[in-house]
């Protein structure tokens, strides 16, 4: 299987998986939705709209899937995998709206712009329901992300847990409202809030890394890795980038300097698939093969030096010697470098 063919089954099982979590956050948004609107709980029909936000993070996630999938092109020769990462930019964005209506609704509650929270069984039922289908979809979800090596499937996950956590506070401020403490609902809604807004600084500090080009494997593990090598005498110049599931790689390999340019290739083939065999998310390797002239250049320099003082230690520079220290014409023998 090529490493297109890797990519293309990453992806789609990427898409796979949204359409999946999409399909179940539409459900539990209906639940709370039109269960609030019957009861005329408004906590429950804000809760529905944020599931329904993770709907539409879905689509996001969707489209950004897809575009990914795109095989290179004449105006992408790279691919086109950081659609995934913008895509779940867009994600965090949406987690950052979501805190933001979130804390306004509790500022408001406190505030005694908000109606009291209608509570019966029947609350209590579609809001643990739901709870446990939102925990077991960011679960899943995040496994997947993890094993598919996604960002855009992991911050989907946080998105979807932001979901729960609302829930959460929906819950807790049914029960502490029954105890006599209206302001509870408020108070646990800023806390949510406070804590979805953190899920997207997360979002936003892994996208980053993947958009400013950062370092993805360890140099020193590359450098060992490709020094196991047949022929390779020293590895410099590493760099790495791309995203969490394809990682782009290129370095500079010593060889010796009186090897063939097809040995040489050969060598650069061989540190290729080493490192696509250590490192299974490795998607292209570009190896520069150099000559290592270090320890010829040393050794020049060494005879250069020890002939240098023998001259000196020998004679001293006579009318019949050359001015390179050779005497009556005959020259001082040399080690062959």
């Amino acid at each position: 299987m090529t490493a297109a063919d890797t990519r293309g089954n990453r992806l789609r099982d990427i898409v796979r998986v949204l359409w999946v979590v999409m399909a179940l956050n539409l459900v539990v948004a209906a639940a709370k939705f039109l269960y609030g609107q019957a009861t005329g709980s408004l906590s429950m029909r804000s809760d529905g709209v944020a599931s329904a936000f993770d709907a539409l993070s879905n689509v996001v996630g969707i489209v950004g899937a897809s575009l990914a999938a795109q095989p290179p092109d004449r105006g992408h020769p790279y691919g086109h995998a950081k659609f995934e990462t913008y895509a779940s930019v867009a994600i965090g964005v949406m987690l950052v709206v979501a805190a933001f209506n979130l804390c306004a609704d509790g500022v408001g509650a406190l505030m005694g712009r908000r109606d009291a929270v209608t509570v019966n069984v029947g609350s209590y039922v579609v809001m643990v329901g739901t709870l446990a289908v939102n925990l077991a979809v960011s679960r899943g979800e995040r496994l997947s992300g993890r094993r598919l090596k996604s960002e855009v499937l992991v911050a989907d996950a946080l998105h979807t847990r932001s979901d729960a956590l609302v829930s959460v506070s929906v819950i807790v401020g049914l029960v502490v409202v029954q105890m006599g403490f209206p302001v509870a609902d408020a108070v646990v809604s800023l806390v949510v809030g406070a804590a979805i807004a953190v899920s997207a600084v997360e979002v936003f500090r892994s996208a980053s890394t993947t958009l400013s080009d950062a370092a993805r494997l360890d140099e020193g593990e590359v450098r060992s890795c490709a020094s196991e090598v047949p022929g390779v005498r020293s590895v410099h110049n590493i760099r790495t980038r791309g995203t969490e599931g394809e990682v782009f790689v290129d370095l500079h390999v010593l060889v010796d300097p009186l090897m063939t340019v097809l040995d040489g290739h050969g060598v650069g083939e061989a540190v290729e698939a080493r490192l696509r065999d250590r490192f299974g998310e490795v998607g292209e390797v570009i190896v520069h093969i150099e000559p290592d002239t270090a320890l010829e250049r040393r050794l020049g320099e060494a005879d250069d030096a020890a002939l240098g003082a023998a001259a000196v230690g020998g004679h001293s520079t006579g009318a019949g010697d050359t001015p390179s220290g050779d005497v009556a014409g005959q020259p001082v023998p040399r080690c062959p470098r």
